[in-house]
């Protein structure tokens, strides 16, 4: 839970560093969760657009949490010893996937150019 609380408000838009794998998934599983629960908050106020599918809520939360999200994804990447320059492949079509599977791969042992290894903290 530290590791969620911590993404949100002391590293909020802390790009540099490292993120180990359970710090990466946690964020995400929270922010799915949170986000399908916006919708339904959504859903229950009637405040859903028909064109867009969001609604306040949950456009403020994407919206809220587009930063952190980010800043989280490159530190992992950075911790697989990658560029941040690599998320960019969320623009190119089936990008996602590959790096999906960067974020999936062990993180490097001991410091790298991007910082210490979080696991050995």
């Amino acid at each position: 839970m530290n590791l969620i609380i911590q993404c949100v408000t002391t590293k909020y838009v802390n790009f540099s560093g490292r993120a180990r794998r359970k710090e990466f998934w946690l964020f995400n599983l929270t922010y799915l969760i949170l986000l399908f629960l916006s919708f339904g908050i959504d859903g229950y106020l009637n405040s859903t657009d028909a064109n867009s599918g969001y609604g306040f809520i949950s456009g403020l939360f994407i919206l809220i949490l587009a930063l952190p999200t980010i800043a989280v994804s490159i530190r992992r990447l950075h911790d697989t010893n990658r560029s941040g320059w690599w998320y960019l492949l969320t623009i190119v079509p089936l990008g996602i996937i590959v790096l999906y599977v960067f974020y999936c791969f062990k993180g490097t042992k001991g410091p790298n150019k991007f910082g210490p290894d979080p696991l050995a903290q």
